[in-house]
Parts: structure tokens; C-alpha cells; sequence
């Protein structure tokens, strides 16, 4: 009986504690990469003001494309300059452009997403917004 009742304690901690580490996990992964997609920023930022103000094509171009999102995925970059409003620039609700310089985000925890930021596959999406003034999780956009 007494074996009984310590495996239902146990059980019941697991029960309890497992989801508050699972939450504390996922809310760690989201805090580095808002942390990365930062940093990345401010290497497009200084390769532009090296190259009279014209951003990079690539991450690479910007010796930005070494980091890995913590899912396991390569960050997403995309120059908005001359696309002229088509293409896969990420949007709002209001389907505007969240940037108008360059998009960069990763697709989260689900490695899912798609342009605009209503839709569910672009929830977990950790984004760079109106230029770099937000950085955070796309639904809290």
C-alpha cells in the first residue's frame, strides 16, 4: 500500500512539473532567438552602413548565416528593397508589410509559416517588425 501511494505521489508531481518545464523550455527557446535575431540585425545593419547603405542579399553576405534558430532551423532572411510589395514579405492582420526594409524571422517551434501572420502555421514565429522596434513571438505582433 505504501508503494502504491509513493508511485501516485511521484506520478502526481510528474503530472504537475513536467508542464511548467516544458513552458519554461519553449519560453527559453524563444527568448534566444528574439536574442539572435538581434544580433543578426545589427550585422545587416553595419555590413549596410560599410556598403553605402545597400543590405546584404543573403545572410551570408553579412557573415550572419552561422546561427541556427533553436529548433534546429537557418534563420529567414529576405530584402524587401525592389520587390515592390510582391513576393513573401510577411505581413500583418491588415495584410501590410511588417518591415520595409528587410524581413527576418524563424519559423518557430513547428518549422511552419507563410507570409502572412494570421494564420496558425505563423503563431510560433519568432519575428523581426516595423524595423526592428519589435522583436517577439508573431502572435504577439
Amino acid at each position: 500500500m505504501e508503494l502504491m501511494l509513493a508511485v501516485a505521489l511521484i506520478s502526481l508531481l510528474m503530472v504537475i512539473a513536467v508542464p511548467g518545464y516544458t513552458s519554461y523550455v519553449d519560453r527559453a527557446r524563444v527568448g534566444r532567438a528574439i536574442a539572435d535575431l538581434g544580433a543578426i540585425s545589427l550585422d545587416i545593419n553595419k555590413f549596410s552602413l560599410a556598403n553605402n547603405g545597400d543590405f546584404p542579399d543573403t545572410l551570408a553576405d553579412a557573415n550572419a548565416d552561422w546561427r541556427i534558430d533553436p529548433w534546429g532551423n537557418s534563420y529567414e532572411f529576405l530584402l524587401i528593397d525592389g520587390l515592390n510589395g510582391i513576393g513573401g514579405v510577411r505581413k500583418d492582420k491588415n495584410l501590410n508589410p511588417i518591415n520595409s526594409d528587410f524581413d527576418l524571422y524563424s519559423k518557430g517551434k513547428d518549422g511552419l509559416t507563410v507570409s502572412s501572420l494570421v494564420p496558425k502555421k505563423s503563431h510560433d514565429d519568432v519575428i523581426r517588425a516595423t524595423n526592428g522596434q519589435f522583436f517577439g513571438l508573431a502572435v504577439d505582433f
